[in-house]
């Protein structure tokens, strides 16, 4: 049986993996927020059931039928948020803490009727795809992170992380959001980049600059 918190371990470790990072046991502790006696015990139902490996060095690794299950709760977690945004009107900063709870709610019937009624889009709210892709296949397609972009050039946003909603208030505010046309106009000695967003000038610091990815102009 897959369980709610089978299918947030699960999705969790496809997450990391696309935000770069190597998945071991502190990952998922600290991305699910949960103690790592928990992180042991849930890892040990997941590779009972064949839904994830973890090698000697503490890696864990989906299985296929595990990826399988943690790609349909995207999915899933993508329709709500797009529900919420293009129905019901939620900002964009707002969706991901209410998707993350309905996600394991919708039914096949309901996936369904969500797609007939949203069409296919292969993009979230925040710009992010329904397809996970590591750092290395966005930089091959064209995309770099914020804090890796050249003063004196134009981007424009691509997508932004979004499991921070204090994060996402504060780009909302800054005028940082998914199709947002950015200049840059310095590399700061502080750390921080001096931005130009619709005549409105900004300095971002680095954490903040890692967490949005754009396109050159």
């Amino acid at each position: 049986m897959i369980t709610i918190s089978k299918e947030d371990y699960l999705k969790a470790i496809a997450e990391a993996e696309a935000e770069g990072q190597t998945v071991i046991p502190a990952t998922l502790a600290h991305w699910l927020s949960v103690t790592r006696p928990a992180v042991t015990f849930a890892l040990k139902r997941l590779t009972k059931d064949g839904l994830v490996s973890v090698k000697g060095d503490g890696h864990i690794r989906l299985t296929s039928q595990g990826r399988e299950i943690a790609e349909r709760t995207i999915v899933r977690h993508h329709l709500i948020e797009r529900m919420l945004a293009e129905i019901f009107g939620m900002a964009w900063y707002e969706i991901h803490d209410e998707a993350e709870r309905l996600e394991h709610a919708v039914s096949p019937a309901f996936e369904k009727k969500l797609i007939e009624k949203l069409g296919h889009k292969d993009t979230c709210p925040h710009g992010n795809e329904l397809v996970l892709r590591s750092p290395a296949e966005r930089r091959k397609r064209g995309l770099r992170l914020l804090s890796e972009s050249d003063p004196g050039s134009k981007y424009v946003v691509a997508s932004v992380y979004e499991r921070d909603r204090q994060l996402l208030e504060f780009f909302e505010n800054e005028g940082i959001r998914p199709g947002a046309r950015i200049a840059v106009e310095a590399r700061n000695y502080d750390g921080t980049i001096s931005l130009l967003i619709d005549k409105h000038q900004i300095r971002l610091g680095t954490l903040a600059a890692e967490r949005v990815w754009v396109s050159k102009v």
